[in-house]
């Protein structure tokens, strides 16, 4: 009898260590399903960014439209839902009539960066609805027009919340969390078209 009791008290230590070592892969695979479809939408960002860039009336090199800098165009920042669903149920299930149809429609350069920027934050909020986009430029001419300059880099950034787990804290990425409270984490394309 004692040799059974010793044998089940083995079996559901194996067993515990088991359970916790699902829990711990439940949360690293979700970890990991952000930062990959981060990557992705990063990705694409700089392939649209590539693909809508024009010549530049000063300099030799590529410029792209300066509505692709205004944060409002992300994010849905201009939209407005009327339920209480994820941002993806109420904005990217069918488009919202204010959002260019560039599929279908011939778009103006800065018709073309509210779409892509509309598309583009339905992508990042399809797995992970609290991932947030963005886009910057670290201009080297402040003196033209251009939000970017030519030869000026491009920064694609998509981040969201994290939390610690288990009391042991994460070695936090100092590029996500500027203008953060909150622990975020980060993924971070640059570009130079």
């Amino acid at each position: 009898m004692i040799e059974i009791l010793v044998t089940l008290f083995i079996l559901s230590v194996g067993l515990l260590g088991v359970v916790y070592l699902q829990f711990v892969g439940s949360f690293t695979n979700s970890e990991s399903l952000n930062r990959s479809q981060s990557v992705l939408v990063a990705q694409q960002m700089s392939e649209r960014l590539r693909a809508s860039a024009t010549f530049s009336i000063r300099g030799d090199g590529l410029v792209v439209d300066n509505e692709y800098f205004d944060p409002d165009n992300y994010n849905f920042q201009t939209l407005t839902c009327s339920g209480s669903e994820q941002a993806y149920e109420c904005f990217c299930k069918s488009r919202p009539s204010v959002i260019p149809n560039c599929n279908d429609n011939i778009c103006s350069a800065s018709d073309l960066a509210k779409f892509d920027a509309y598309e583009l934050s339905c992508a990042a909020v399809i797995t992970n609805p609290d991932v947030t986009i963005s886009l910057d430029c670290e201009d080297n001419d402040l003196m033209d027009l251009q939000s970017c300059s030519v030869g000026s880099k491009h920064i694609v950034t998509l981040k969201w919340p994290v939390e610690n787990w288990q009391n042991i804290n994460r070695t936090l990425n100092a590029k996500c969390m500027v203008g953060e409270t909150s622990p975020h984490d980060c993924v971070s394309v640059d570009v130079t078209l």
